[in-house]
């Protein structure tokens, strides 16, 4: 599998450094626009990923290379993914994105989500937005849950994770050691929140025909009970440890859809639950939880596969096939 690897920050990385390890293919080419990127190599970054130079931008990229796939890991704003978006189904390139307002784009953008699906369409290109939630485990684990159900009322997934095993920006994002002006702040700009929490609801909504025709979504602090350290310092006693997010969903006057995210360094009995209120009744636990960072690199790779063998268009992770875990060339 050659690859155009489109990001590598902390996630881009990890991804790439995956790609090679599980013997999967090559980062045929690798764009950045950090300055301190230009002129390296991306085996400078990613030992075993071979020579290929990392450019600035999409446009950079010979129009003639061929790749099999290109991963983009950039931003979770829909809107300033768009041009290199736009640049790559152009070329009629497969795309999968950790884009978490890709996951459905139908919620926020709707004349975003027309435009990927025509331009990809025409072009013959593909476009998927993944991850492990937004993308799995509130969304494409919950519909696919749903198969041995007749019918089903309502769901409420809880997702508990212990940050202190997260990336750094990922404690950053759940605000842990702000005090409550700078939490307030960050809830205010947009900065601090679990981006994606709608748009699983969405998609649950859509796929079992819940009908959701009102949600809501409340965000507040976890605070830490005592005094904690994380990677990125000290977090007095009182002050947020994380985020507790809640979206619900209601048809009519019932609740029948409810995400549950909080994530906390030092948050004990981190698990992932779903439950579904249906015939038969379901309720799934992962003991310890899943982690988010090698999760949701995994699902970006296993899902090329997938997202290959579908009609050209834009795609979601039910609509396309569970192929599960990719296996080393030579092997499948």
């Amino acid at each position: 599998m050659r690859v155009l690897s489109v990001g590598l920050g902390p996630l881009g990385r990890l991804v790439a450094q995956d790609l090679v390890e599980r013997d999967l293919g090559t980062v045929a080419a690798a764009v950045d626009p950090a300055p301190d990127l230009q002129g390296r190599t991306v085996g400078a970054l990613i030992p075993g990923a071979g020579d290929a130079p990392i450019r600035a931008s999409v446009e950079e990229v010979p129009r003639d290379a061929r790749f099999d796939a290109a991963i983009v890991s950039t931003s979770s704003d829909l809107e300033l993914v768009m041009p290199t978006l736009r640049e790559l189904l152009d070329r009629g390139m497969t795309v999968v994105s950790t884009c978490e307002e890709l996951s459905w784009p139908w919620l926020r953008h709707p004349v975003l989500a027309q435009e990927l699906d025509e331009r990809a369409i025409r072009s013959g290109g593909r476009v998927l937005g993944t991850g492990v939630n937004p993308g799995f485990l509130m969304d494409a684990f919950v519909v696919a849950a749903s198969t041995v159900c007749s019918a089903v009322r309502s769901v409420r997934v809880t997702r508990i994770q212990d940050a202190s095993v997260r990336r750094i920006p990922f404690q950053r994002k759940v605000g842990a050691g702000l005090d409550d002006a700078a939490f307030e702040r960050g809830v205010g700009d947009g900065s601090l929140r679990h981006v994606g929490l709608g748009e699983s609801l969405h998609c649950v909504s859509h796929y079992l025909g819940l009908g959701v025709e009102r949600w809501e979504e409340t965000l507040e602090p976890v605070r830490a009970e005592r005094d904690l350290e994380s990677a990125i310092g000290s977090i007095p006693a009182g002050r947020a440890a994380g985020v507790r997010q809640v979206a619900r969903g209601w048809r009519g006057g019932a609740l029948v859809i409810e995400l549950v995210f909080q994530a906390a360094v030092g948050q004990a009995d981190p698990h992932d639950r779903v439950e579904l209120d249906g015939d038969p009744p379901v309720d799934l636990v992962w003991r310890g939880g899943v982690h988010g960072d090698t999760a949701t690199s995994a699902l970006v790779l296993n899902s090329v596969r997938a997202l290959r063998s579908m009609p050209p268009g834009l795609h979601t992770m039910s609509s396309i096939p569970l192929m599960g875990c990719a296996p080393p060339r030579g092997r499948l």
